[in-house]
């Protein structure tokens, strides 16, 4: 018998993963029947995952800020209130039946966002309308001549450059000397002596306070909304496509394009070593949640963003090389194609049969399914402007075409194309209703 963890082959870990999946630790459920409906729930997830037909087509849907406003409550004050994230989401998930979680979990502490003065995000009470979800603001917050400096020493360019530009109340940080350059009894050290320096650590520390307390909260929340039946699904991990972290936290759109042309060399090393430190955050993330689906967006991978030789060379080599690195683990990628994927479908089908999500936004279903159909999961891709400004009958007639083509066989999950923050609650509805109508496997 294969005790330690690294003798296991990957599809054991997988299985051990799927295992404590079905069986989270720590949760007592409220009642038999709900325990009963959250096996249910997983088991369905992970036949489709297998390109198998359970009993009907699963669904997920992403609700993002749906909970608050059902609730009575605005963005802004589950932002900075706890105590009605708790009273939101509690009520929404006793309400609105759900086959998978509605996660609060992407919900900022709004008072430590503040206090930081973070200055990658907008958010409800911080230059937003109360009732608008976060948005991002896209810069280049590394400068197109640091790459040399940035691969050179990552944990000094974060510390001296990185922070003061992306959190306001850490500009001081500027001023310290090189991290390698300090010592008990080395010049510098008296950097540490200046007022904004040492206003800045410590807005850190309060700020890493009240988010520690935050995310507990939020923890707990999750735990109560698991004992009713409701499993947790996709579990967001920071990595994906390497590309991607230099255009969302590096460089900008405008200068990972730029950079793609001017620097390729330097963006390839950014990207091998992206690889690992991916890999590495999904164990860890899986580790802690006891889910083994690594949800990944992917921001510029699409068809309008780049051709298909770039795709070739920059993209989908460094997001496989992730993916097969999280299955040898037993984890099961989830890649989020944001746009249209359609003309990326032949290139990512080059992949192991049934060891993958394809979470699909604008990609045509049909092609999807017929390329993609026998080796991975596909899943989406319900329009997020018709769960807005749709009827139900709208929404029961598109899922049932979609179950239809997409869910034949098999080895499909319905759900919105992306996040839906502004969408009817009655569409909600209206999908899993059709899914239990229209998708169960004779």
């Amino acid at each position: 018998m294969k005790n330690e963890w690294s003798e296991l082959t990957p599809d054991e870990k997988r299985e051990k993963r799927f295992q404590r999946w079905l069986a989270p630790e720590g949760i007592d459920f409220v009642s038999p029947e709900a325990e009963k409906k959250y096996k249910e729930s997983v088991s369905r997830l992970i036949q489709a995952i297998n390109l198998e037909a359970p009993d009907r087509v699963p669904v997920s849907v992403g609700t993002g800020y749906i909970p608050a406003t059902y609730a009575g409550y605005t963005v802004k004050d589950v932002t900075y209130d706890a105590s009605k994230t708790f009273d939101a989401w509690t009520k929404f998930a006793n309400e609105i039946e759900l086959d998978t979680l509605p996660s609060p979990g992407m919900i900022p502490c709004g008072q430590a966002y503040d206090l930081l003065d973070i200055q990658m995000y907008k958010w409800a009470g911080h230059g937003l309308p109360d009732n608008q979800s976060p948005q991002y603001v896209e810069k280049d917050y590394m400068r197109e001549g640091e790459w040399e400096y940035f691969l050179a020493d990552r944990a000094d360019y974060h510390v001296r450059t990185y922070l003061p530009r992306t959190c306001g109340a850490t500009k001081a940080l500027s001023k310290l000397p090189p991290l390698g350059s300090l010592g008990v009894f080395a010049p510098g050290m008296d950097a540490f002596l200046d007022p904004e320096v040492l206003a800045a650590f410590k807005a850190l520390g309060e700020a890493g306070t009240l988010s520690t307390a935050w995310r507990q909260k939020l923890t707990e929340l999750e735990r109560q909304l698991k004992a009713l039946g409701l499993p947790p699904f996709q579990i967001l991990v920071r990595g994906g496509a390497p590309l991607d972290n230099i255009g969302a936290f590096l460089r900008g759109t405008t200068g990972t394009i730029t950079d793609m042309y001017r620097y390729p060399d330097l963006v390839h090393e950014y990207m091998e070593r992206a690889i690992p430190e991916a890999i590495e955050s999904s164990i860890k993330t899986a580790d802690m949640t006891g889910v083994p689906v690594m949800l990944m967006p992917l921001h510029r991978g699409a068809d309008n963003f780049m051709n298909e030789e770039q795709f070739k060379t920059f993209y989908w080599p460094y997001l496989k090389r992730v993916m097969l690195g999280q299955i040898e683990e037993g984890l099961v990628p989830c890649c989020f194609a944001e746009g249209s994927f359609t003309s990326r479908l032949e290139i990512v089908s080059d992949f192991p049969k049934g060891k993958a999500i394809w979470h699909f936004d604008q990609t045509d279903m049909k092609k999807a399914k017929e390329i993609l159909g026998d080796t991975v999961c596909i899943m989406g891709n319900v329009p997020v402007s018709l769960m807005v400004t749709g009827k139900p009958e709208d929404v029961t007639a598109h899922c049932r075409e979609l179950i239809e083509t997409a869910g034949r066989g098999g080895g499909f999950v319905l759900a919105p194309g992306a996040t839906t923050d502004d969408a009817k609650v009655e569409n909600i509805q209206a999908m899993v209703a059709a899914a239990k109508t229209f998708g169960v496997y004779n």
